[in-house]
């Protein structure tokens, strides 16, 4: 975690001197919001059902392991999702561009490679998500659209908007960037549809997440699992996402002994070297950059999303309704 993000959750007097940059993103934000409102700016429609599933602040929130859930669920309730990503970190040849199960990080992103080894949908990335989203109606004829982040993205018509929120760090100083973590004010919690708090203790009115843990999977020979009480020394353990320390945590949490930890940045591009071969822990985010280098030394712990059945009953009301 960098110093200004530390000092986003853990307070400092100094970030007071970001303020008239809090202001300008405050002024262009508000300004590119009333544009859409009163139809300067045009937000499209797709011709089905779309859920935006995004955050406020900056960094990871939970996003992912939320829409493999809700696309799973989604698809048990007999509907046809597909799911939509900008595809950050990744550089396809041409876009929309669809993810296949052998798909590079590379080409499509770390997080679209993810969920494509766990969604039995079609997914597409597209900056353009408009584009992208159009292109999963057409081509593959899905009538649910799941948006994975993009709740700024006003160009999507969307129908629901889900707000993912850390139930830790919540939403830090609650000043805009860079003065804080946040994209948009604290008032927009109260325009979603739903607001899901990933971990914590969810206020009046929000929808707990809770991440439940699978067994360590090996990098090398992905058909090799073992419980986390199996290792048997100190491990390393490193992540290149939002909140590294909620990894560290969640493993300190089941008894794991660590001998070090290493963080990365965000969606960072792990390379042959970057990691020692030795008894190594990753999230498996990061598992899907190094699967071309792997030792049989390195172990990735995959997490699923467990939602309420009364978010997933509400949810279910409210599509029917539109």
């Amino acid at each position: 975690m960098t110093a200004l993000e530390k000092a986003w959750y853990q307070g400092g007097i100094w970030l007071w001197l970001l303020a008239p940059l809090a202001l300008l993103f405050y002024l262009v934000s508000a300004l590119r919001r009333w544009c859409y409102r009163t139809g300067l700016k045009k937000s499209h429609k797709v011709g089905a059902t779309v859920i935006v599933v995004g955050n406020i602040t900056v960094g990871g929130s939970g996003k992912t392991p939320l829409v493999i859930r809700l696309c799973q669920w989604l698809k048990q309730q007999g509907y046809h999702p597909g799911v939509v990503s900008r595809g950050y970190g990744g550089k396809a040849p041409a876009y929309p561009y669809t993810v296949l199960p052998d798909s590079d990080a590379a080409t499509v992103g770390d997080e679209p490679v993810l969920m494509r080894q766990h969604l039995g949908c079609p997914l597409v990335v597209d900056p353009d998500r408009v584009r992208g989203a159009a292109y999963l109606v057409e081509k593959h004829h899905c009538n649910v659209i799941l948006c994975d982040d993009g709740l700024q993205h006003y160009r999507l018509a969307r129908d629901l908007e889900i707000l993912v929120m850390d139930g830790e760090r919540r939403l830090g100083n609650g000043h805009l960037l860079p003065m804080g973590p946040l994209r948009e004010g604290k008032w927009r919690l109260s325009t979603v549809d739903f607001v899901v708090v990933n971990g914590g203790i969810a206020a009046p009115g929000e929808h707990l997440m809770s991440l439940e843990t699978g067994q360590l999977v090996n990098l090398k020979y992905p058909s090799k699992t073992q419980p986390l009480s199996a290792l048997k020394k100190p491990a390393i353990a490193l992540a290149g996402i939002g909140n590294p320390q909620r990894f560290f945590n969640l493993l300190r949490h089941r008894q794991v002994k660590l001998k070090e930890t290493r963080v990365y940045a965000d969606h960072y591009a792990f390379k042959a070297g970057d990691i020692p071969d030795d008894l190594v822990l990753m999230t498996e985010k990061d598992a899907v950059k190094c699967r071309a280098f792997a030792s049989s030394q390195w172990w990735y712990l995959p997490v699923s999303a467990k939602l309420t059945e009364q978010f997933k009953q509400q949810l279910l009301e409210r599509i029917h309704g539109l």
